[in-house]
């Protein structure tokens, strides 16, 4: 706490020195005048009706948690120049809290200060804990058609208590009384003022405009009153002018006496009410955060903000406030005047804390139109918010669960529209998340192979039979929107005579699943078992395994192949192609004629390459050292300065990359590591078997440059050839697997 206060003090006496005192005094000045006129507002209409009496004591609750809040956050807060107040979307709930308390007389507004207070605590608490366990970003993910449809609905609903406030209730069958001019004189001024005073601050955005409009209609009010003869007192009587009920000041509005006259029955046919307030309170916190970042360009740090934010609640509430949050374009305007400093937040509080401490005769002087004015002033500005901004920006489909959550918050209540925003944002996402295709490519093993070296003849059985190998990439989060859909397609593959023999299902992209996928799955696989096709399964994720082999019959569940990536999964098919091959026996004779026939050109490329290198070894063997490797054995270590070249010359080795994916096979006459693309992708080249190679050291290969050039030429074309061979294979595997994804398009056996 002191290293805190010596942060603000050194910060306050820099920004002294740095000449931004005439600049914070006047963004706090204006924002606290701004503050002030709008709490007292607030507060005057959520202690109406039965509360009126203690409008006083409310209008200090409400003043004392906006003062402590916006001094802590001045002090503690990330944002330099932060101002802190109650937030309108808090105050239908807090004034359905004090119209729906059920007690009377002085325990009425007891109890209703105690559950506002409680309120303000437990939200303050909340954000406290969600701070300090650094858990406020998963708030950021309410969705925004649920906020918004929040902020439209809170707006609707404070413009039509506003016009209740001034004595018109909007009914079809009382709108002709509303025309009538006693009833007129009483809510039009309050209308037209709000009205002007919105357009104004959106046209200019002066702040100085709600201080000085506010100015300005007070005394336009009472030189009204004063030329039509009627009296300061008479206009209380009336209810034209605001009255005050407390003697001397404001606060403390409660005192611990008072906490015997709670009435902890009627306080606790309010919690669900409660809740709802605390619920908008996160919302409100949330979004003004979100704004502030946005609007101020400045990452904020949402954990600190939230503690501050939480003690700064507690102590207002502890204090008999109430909750407050974040007031955007007050806080932005410090940035505007170049009044970033917590000297700005310090003058708004002050000039709130100088009403709440010095008394509240000027409560006398306010008309109560100007009320229900700036309440329509504060509606206004919220619906332009949630619904005419929100409809030029997001699609139809998102507004409407916006327009949907204003109409029901308007015609049932807050806690209604929410849950009903809340389910349309479901089913709509997860109509949309249903529409996404899940499997992201497909592909057989004509047009792309493991990367497995293969002799030439089964290179061959390969390409004739590769269409009876299918291997699905899935992608996203397979759920019961899309895993029948799934299933479906691929159950289409497992029938008719084309069938194929291996199936193989990729999951590396798979976030997720729910039980539906793997009951569904689970289907499919038993389908595939009786249809006789071999299943191969990659990058299975440990749950899904878990939940096949508790729902998959012991026989099916046996037959599974489950491989870590999809390469090795697809060599897996491949030997299952071709030991299908070798087995048909019935036509042995006219398929290995066939295949003799296919594979001539190639198998005589084969010996030709055999033949070069063979020649190129003789050639090379005084200046070659042999090296030995057992199986298992790291040719080439993560790290190592690989300037040793490397040809094989007997043995087989597989090269790996950072995640341990095979990226080629090499044999007899191939380097360990080539040069170009797959050189700097290798990590690891390990022996398969027993290996042989013979190395060329960088101080030989400089000897054999410069005495024999001829041969070195030798060299390098060769192994300019084999490199171009292995590329080709890699990039024609990568090519074919970006076409299925492009093309979205289903191959079919």
């Amino acid at each position: 706490m002191s290293s805190q206060l010596a942060r603000v003090v050194q910060e306050l006496r820099g920004d002294v020195l740095a000449g931004k005192t005439i600049e914070s005094l006047t963004a706090g000045v204006t924002s606290g005048l701004g503050l002030l006129v709008a709490q007292i507002a607030f507060a005057t209409f959520i202690f109406s009706g039965p509360l009126a009496a203690y409008s006083s004591q409310g209008v200090g609750l409400v003043l004392f948690g906006n003062f402590a809040a916006c001094l802590i956050m001045a002090l503690a807060g990330g944002y330099r120049g932060v101002v802190a107040g109650l937030s309108p979307a808090m105050v239908i709930g807090m004034a359905v809290i004090g119209s729906s308390m059920d007690a009377e007389g002085e325990a009425l507004f007891v109890t209703v200060a105690g559950a506002l207070i409680l309120s303000a605590v437990i939200t303050g608490l909340s954000c406290l804990m969600l701070g300090r366990f650094r858990l406020a970003n998963l708030l950021r993910f309410i969705p925004y058609p649920v906020s918004a449809g929040f902020v439209a609905g809170i707006g609707g609903v404070v413009c039509l208590a506003a016009m209740s406030m001034m004595g018109a209730e909007l009914h079809w069958s009382a709108i002709p009384e509303l025309l009538e001019p006693s009833r007129l004189w009483r809510w039009g001024p309050g209308v037209v003022f709000g009205a002007a005073l919105y357009i104004a601050m959106k046209r200019w955005g002066n702040a100085l405009i709600l201080p000085i409009s506010v100015a300005l209609a007070v005394v336009g009010y009472h030189i009204a009153l004063t030329a039509l003869g009627v009296s300061g007192d008479e206009a209380r009587a009336t209810g034209l002018l605001l009255t005050s009920t407390t003697d001397g000041n404001l606060w403390p509005a409660l005192g611990p006496a008072d906490i015997k006259r709670v009435e902890w029955a009627a306080m606790a046919t309010q919690i669900p009410n409660m809740m709802v307030l605390i619920l908008v309170g996160f919302i409100c916190v949330v979004m003004n955060l979100a704004g502030l970042e946005v609007a101020a360009n400045q990452e904020l740090d949402w954990d600190r903000e939230f503690q501050v934010g939480g003690v700064a609640s507690v102590v207002a509430g502890l204090g008999g406030g109430t909750i407050a949050t974040v007031v955007v374009p007050a806080s932005l305007r410090s940035k505007l005047l170049g009044a970033e400093t917590s000297l700005t937040g310090i003058s708004a509080a002050l000039v709130v804390g100088s009403a709440l401490f010095f008394g509240d005769g000027m409560l006398e002087l306010v008309p109560s139109p100007l009320v229900g004015g700036i309440l329509v002033f504060a509606g206004l500005g919220m619906l332009d918010e949630g619904l005419v901004r929100s409809h030029r920006r997001l699609p139809k489909t998102e507004f409407s669960i916006i327009a949907l959550i204003f109409v029901i918050i308007i015609a049932f209540g807050l806690l209604e529209g929410v849950g009903a925003g809340m389910v349309a944002t479901l089913v709509f996402f997860t109509v949309r998340l249903s529409s996404v295709d899940p499997i992201e490519s497909c592909f057989t093993a004509c047009g792309r192979q493991s990367n497995k070296a293969r002799p030439v003849p089964e290179r061959a059985i390969l390409r004739n039979e590769g269409e009876r190998v299918l291997a699905y990439l899935l992608r996203g989060y397979i759920f019961f929107g899309s895993a029948s859909p799934l299933a479906d397609r691929l159950g289409k593959s497992l029938g008719g005579p084309s069938r194929p023999h291996c199936l193989l299902l990729d999951f590396a992209a798979v976030s997720g699943f729910d039980f539906s996928a793997v009951n569904v799955l689970s289907r499919l696989l038993q389908a595939a078992h009786a249809a006789d096709v071999q299943v191969v399964l990659s990058a299975l994720p440990e749950q899904l395994r878990a939940g096949l082999e508790r729902n998959l019959p012991p026989a099916v569940f046996a037959q599974l192949l489950v491989e870590p990536d999809a390469d090795l999964a697809l060599e897996r098919c491949e030997e299952t192609i071709i030991e299908k091959w070798k087995a048909n026996a019935g036509l042995a004779d006219r398929q290995r004629a066939s295949l003799l026939e296919q594979t001539g050109d190639d198998l005589e490329r084969y010996l030709e390459r055999q033949i070069d290198f063979e020649d190129l070894e003789g050639e090379l063997r005084d200046w070659l050292e042999v090296r030995e490797y057992a199986g298992g054995d790291a040719m080439v270590r993560p790290g190592s300065t690989r300037q040793d070249l490397q040809l094989l010359q007997a043995g087989r080795a597989s090269a790996y990359d950072a995640s341990g994916a095979r990226l080629y096979q090499c044999g007899p006459g191939d380097a360990v590591l080539p040069m170009g693309v797959l050189e700097g992708r290798v990590t690891t080249v390990v022996a398969e078997e027993t290996c042989r190679t013979m190395v060329l050291t960088p101080a030989t290969r400089h000897r054999l440059e410069t005495d024999r050039k001829d041969l070195a030429f030798k060299l390098y074309q060769y192994l300019l050839s084999a490199n171009f061979q292995a590329e080709s294979s890699v990039g024609q595997q990568q090519a074919s697997a970006q076409a299925g994804d492009e093309d979205g398009v289903e191959l079919q056996p």
